[in-house]
């Protein structure tokens, strides 16, 4: 049997992420997770500037990743709902905050084999299995794999996903929920330029969001009711394009290439312990939101930075008074943003007079009173949540 400091299960951005960051803080850290034969997911993440800090801090960014992405200028808000009370275009601009940018849109298919490299040098020891078993006492975590090894440890990161192993282990119970919505990822070439600015657009079945990439070339996350989703998931590609066309106004000039696409569908999920019994749950094995607002990877990273700064001088990384700590710090930024996320996705869904009234005036306010919208940039970069307090040995 292997005795372990901290093993992360899960080799997703962010069970990536808080393995690369506790090995750069010296903690002894094994990831376990089946390596991926194929990296055929068309999402992109846009990271904000403290996540860009993360990547940063384990040796990055800005490096090829930056070569190979796309900055974030401008954050564009768009009532597309056809509703009597529409709300006014809203533009969030980084140079209101003095920066040149929010962050970057980086393609998940070219991050994860990144953060995957960077572990190997790093020193993180790989273990090339899925956990299937684990059980929890009181001074350890033991966790056998897939390939039959069992792994003991002071305390395990899970980062397995919504349907986490580890946090039904820990007797972790959730809140979950689903919204009528599935979400098509895909991108596509355009004849004019994006100059930098992602555009949300509000439409009655959910968020059709634009974001940049290198070129003449955006992402889209297309958020439509299940019936209609599938529908387009069955176009050709120049019938999709027509549907882009129609979709972005013509503000992009004429689309073209579409790229791969899959359907997401959408759900919510709330851990209500976000650690207990040797376990630190990070990621979609904590939360899950639906992709409005860019918040879910950035969060999730936060997450990653909390556990890791926390975990980097004890003696006892899973001891209980670490994961209480851990659980207030990351309750207070997570639950504040998924009740925003969903009371505006489900604004747009509800058709329902009084809740669209009150997104409208919301939109209306930041628009027309400057220090409450920076105040909004700042909240949804996350410059005040203390997430550089995980950036310490």
């Amino acid at each position: 049997m292997q005795e372990l400091d901290v093993i992360v299960v899960g080799a997703g951005p962010a069970g990536l992420a808080a393995a690369c960051l506790l090995a750069v803080y010296g903690r002894g850290v094994t990831l376990a997770a089946r390596p991926q034969s194929e990296m055929n997911d068309p999402r992109t993440v846009a990271l904000m500037t403290p996540s860009l800090g993360l990547l940063a801090r384990i040796g990055l960014w800005p490096g090829e990743l930056r070569s190979k992405t796309e900055p974030l200028r401008k954050l564009r808000l768009v009532d597309d709902t056809g509703s009597t009370l529409k709300a006014p275009t809203i533009t969030f601009d980084a140079r209101e905050l003095g920066e040149d940018a929010f962050g970057w849109n980086i393609p998940l298919n070219i991050l994860i084999p990144a953060l995957h490299h960077r572990a190997r040098q790093l020193g993180v020891h790989l273990v090339e299995a899925d956990a299937e078993t684990a059980s929890p006492a009181s001074d350890h975590i033991l966790i056998q794999t897939g390939s039959g090894q069992n792994l003991r440890a002071h305390v395990a990161i899970a980062a397995d996903g919504r349907n986490s192993l580890l946090r039904q282990a820990a007797g972790i119970r959730t809140n979950s929920w689903a919204y009528e919505q599935a979400a098509l990822a895909t991108s596509f070439c355009h004849s004019g330029p994006h100059e930098g600015i992602s555009t949300e657009y509000h439409k009655q079945a959910g968020p059709f969001t634009t974001v940049p990439m290198p070129g003449s070339r955006s992402a889209l996350v297309w958020m439509e009711r299940p019936e209609r989703a599938s529908q387009l998931l069955a176009l050709s590609d120049s019938e999709l394009a027509a549907e882009i066309q129609i979709g972005t106004h013509g503000s992009l000039g004429r689309i073209s290439e579409v790229g791969a696409r899959r359907l997401f569908p959408m759900q919510g999920l709330i851990a209500r312990d976000f650690a207990k019994n040797r376990v630190i749950l990070i990621g979609e094995a904590a939360h899950v939101v639906p992709p409005i607002g860019a918040q879910g990877l950035n969060m999730s990273f936060r997450d990653a930075a909390d556990a890791a700064g926390l975990l980097s001088g004890e003696d006892d990384p899973g001891n209980p008074a670490l994961l209480a700590d851990y659980d207030a710090m990351r309750r207070r930024d997570v639950q504040p943003r998924q009740q925003v996320i969903d009371i505006m996705n489900r604004s747009l869904l509800s058709g329902f007079l009084p809740l669209e009234a009150g997104r409208a005036a919301g939109l209306t306010l930041l628009s027309q009173f400057g220090p409450l919208r920076r105040a909004a940039m700042r909240y949804g970069l996350a410059t005040n949540s203390g997430f550089s307090a995980g950036f310490h040995p």
